[in-house]
């Protein structure tokens, strides 16, 4: 779209065709709140999870540069505006230059603001004049597809309805994503033109010259209008019967929401679970989950937003368009067949969707915890994964691991269980039980803060679960996120993995040594207390003639840290909380001797 001549760009005189890294892909979003340029590294093994090579926002609001302040007017983009877009366009270009990303591994994608501007053609064309990139603005059924796309990157399973708030537009649709296969409506999504920006000048506008009473009908008559457009667009996108069904059964529906104005709201409900009798632990709204009641609670966050004094992530603008996105709650909550379950907040965009989107399957299905901690996985991490996985007793008719304990997450258990290992006994477990929220693993993308909370806190109780006072709260809070249930597992198999870490302390299982092979039951024989649920381990140890590293005798003494699990007062919630029985057996088996009576 566009023509003219472009300026090529070098750098201090050198070719910029030298050191070009092909992985690297450069993203720039004309959004309607801001213009998002970033480089991203697709380099083999990380792909999955989208690693960010540089990012930085130029502040500028297309959608707010086409409102005239006074009368609320729709006008042309201002030529100053457009000067400034395309300068620090020109800027970005240069650095890709510098980062060695090809020129043709750039592009600019384009929303809401810049496809319904007066100028729309003038203004991309003066981008392509300028940078020699031709401008793809997005449809806006398009628009609502790749929202999508980025909600699907944001976390590995995805069930219900997506919705995507910028500043000039919302979109709406169905997902489900599961294994990297990703389904939603055939018709793509349906746009509305009720953008956090947009809403919000909607309503001023319709209370400009009017008596209270007079925009009070006014408003009670748009909403009415909106919530038929939602009711009308939710028959049009054809939702599977499964999903409606789960929606009956469950009392509403799964919202995933992307887009500025849903974070704002998202990061509003951080605050208020920050700072008003519950410390919650992790302040990174992708994969930030609210309930129901806290997500409708529209009066108390308007008045978060109206009187708190600073709001983390919450900008002067976002405070301003809380009433509307309240607004736009409210109606949403009346509207959906069903009701909303709950909301899941997702960092994804339209640089997550667009690079999602174009992976392969293969690469798609990954799971993002297990690769984010894949460079850090020492030789014979397959190897610990699989010792972890049969300590673990196989599901019954009537009891089984939590279904949160899946094999992803104890390989990423095993490819993290050494990363903290040289650091002093004072600093790793702290820096363990920190790793997933404010640590090496912390801007991962596409994780639940519930996985991050299982893994730190496995992590950490592989360092035996010592704390100083100040981290214990911490501690605690990350536990609130899991069940019960969740939480006594990850004691388990962080005694274990620190069992293991003291068998094989450099993370090779040296085959020349004798070899362990666990595998683990359900039992209700313990001793005299009959019927008690527990676990019993058994732990063979495979000598051959003999045992010059005397591991029997180690692991006897080992293994008594994984029973401790099992005792009542370390139960989760104390002796009447959660918990159950572990013993564990050591057994020597010669392999020679099998193989003579073989």
């Amino acid at each position: 779209m566009g023509g003219g001549d472009h300026i090529p760009l070098t750098v201090s005189g050198q070719d910029s065709s030298l050191d070009q890294n092909p992985q690297l892909h450069a993203v720039i979003d004309l959004g309607s709140n801001g213009i998002r340029c970033s480089i991203s590294d697709l380099s083999s093994p990380a792909t999955r999870v989208l690693p960010t090579a540089h990012f930085h926002r130029i502040n500028i609001s297309l959608y707010e540069a086409q409102i005239e302040s006074k009368t609320g007017e729709r006008i042309p983009i201002p030529q100053s505006v457009i000067d400034r877009v395309v300068s620090g366009i020109v800027r970005f270009q240069i650095i890709c230059v510098e980062m060695g990303v090809p020129s043709q591994n750039i592009r600019i994608i384009a929303t809401e603001a810049t496809r319904t501007a007066i100028n729309s053609a003038a203004f991309v064309d003066a981008i392509f004049n300028k940078t020699g990139i031709s401008v793809q603005a997005l449809r806006k059924e398009e628009e609502g597809i790749v929202g999508a796309w980025g909600i699907a990157s944001s976390f590995s399973d995805v069930e219900g309805l997506a919705l995507d708030l910028g500043g000039g537009s919302m979109q709406m649709t169905w997902i489900i994503s599961h294994s990297g296969n990703v389904h939603m409506s055939p018709r793509g999504s349906v746009s509305f033109p009720y953008g956090a920006a947009a809403l919000t000048q909607k309503l001023a506008d319709l209370e400009r010259g009017k008596s209270k009473k007079e925009a009070q009908k006014a408003r009670e008559q748009f909403r009415h209008e909106m919530a038929s457009k939602f009711r009308e667009a939710f028959d049009s996108l054809d939702v599977p019967e499964a999903l409606l069904k789960r929606a009956r059964e469950q009392g509403g529906f799964p919202l995933y929401l992307s887009g500025g104005g849903f974070r704002g709201w998202g990061y509003l409900l951080l605050y208020l679970h920050q700072t008003r009798g519950r410390s919650y632990p992790i302040s990174i709204i992708n994969g930030y989950s609210a309930r129901k009641a806290d997500f409708e609670d529209t009066e108390t966050l308007k008045e978060v937003a109206r009187t708190a004094h600073t709001i983390f992530r919450v900008s002067d603008r976002r405070r301003q368009q809380v009433p509307s996105v309240a607004f736009l709650v409210n109606v949403l909550a009346e509207s959906l067949p069903h009701g909303i379950r709950e909301a899941h907040f997702c960092q994804g965009g339209v640089r997550e969707g667009v690079l999602f989107r174009e992976m392969l399957p293969v690469v798609r299905q990954q799971d993002p915890l297990e690769v984010a901690t894949a460079c850090y996985a020492p030789p014979s991490a397959q190897g610990i994964a699989s010792l972890l996985l049969a300590s673990l007793p196989r599901p019954s008719s009537t009891r089984s691991v939590a279904s949160s304990i899946t094999v992803h997450l104890v390989q990423a258990f095993a490819n993290a269980l050494y990363v903290h290992a040289t650091m002093s006994k004072e600093l790793s477990s702290s820096a363990a039980l920190y790793s997933t929220s404010t640590g090496i693993m912390s801007s991962t993308h596409g994780i639940p803060h519930s996985h991050r909370a299982l893994l730190a806190l496995m992590l950490q109780e592989r360092y035996g679960g010592e704390l100083p006072p100040r981290d214990m709260d911490f501690k605690s809070h990350l536990q609130a996120i899991l069940a019960p249930d969740e939480v006594w597992w990850t004691r388990y198999l962080g005694k274990l993995g620190l069992v293991l870490a003291q068998l094989y302390p450099t993370g090779s299982i040296d085959t020349s040594k004798p070899r362990i092979t666990p595998a683990a039951r359900w039992a209700n024989d313990f001793g005299k207390k009959k019927n008690k649920e527990g676990v019993r381990l058994e732990i063979a140890i495979q000598t051959v003639d003999y045992d010059p590293t005397h591991l029997k005798d180690e692991l006897d003494r080992d293994v008594q840290k994984i029973e401790k699990v099992g005792k009542r007062k370390n139960w989760i919630g104390g002796r009447d909380g959660w918990g159950m029985k572990v013993q564990v057996s050591v057994v020597e088996e010669d392999i020679l001797a099998t193989h003579r009576e073989s």
